[in-house]
């Protein structure tokens, strides 16, 4: 079996930064994207990160780590988190957890 690994375009615009996640997010992955949201989110200073999860089949307590450690640096940062187009199989896992209950997190079906 090839794992397909996780890959991530990040895009500024004004006060809005997007990081769209396409793969699977594991211990292997998560560690990447997580350093390469953080410098953009240290470059940009943006208002609000929106986490685009559209093309994530696949996501592990990393996975989570890798939100809720960005939910902490935007609250940092006084920005706002938006996780947009998680698939059932991630909003299971959100559910789960409780994530939709935390105040500083929207999530956008």
């Amino acid at each position: 079996m090839i794992k397909e690994g996780l890959c991530a375009m990040i895009r500024a615009e004004e006060e809005v930064l997007t990081a769209t996640l396409h793969g699977e997010i594991d211990h292997h992955t998560a560690a990447k994207v997580r350093g390469e949201i953080d410098t953009a989110l240290f470059k940009h200073r943006p208002k609000t990160l929106r986490i685009d999860l559209a093309g994530v089949d696949f996501m592990d307590s990393s996975g989570l780590g890798l939100i809720l450690g960005r939910a902490a640096l935007c609250r940092e940062l006084n920005a706002g988190l938006t996780l947009l187009h998680p698939g059932e199989r991630i909003m299971r896992v959100f559910r789960v957890v409780g994530l939709e209950r935390l105040t500083h997190i929207t999530i956008e079906e």
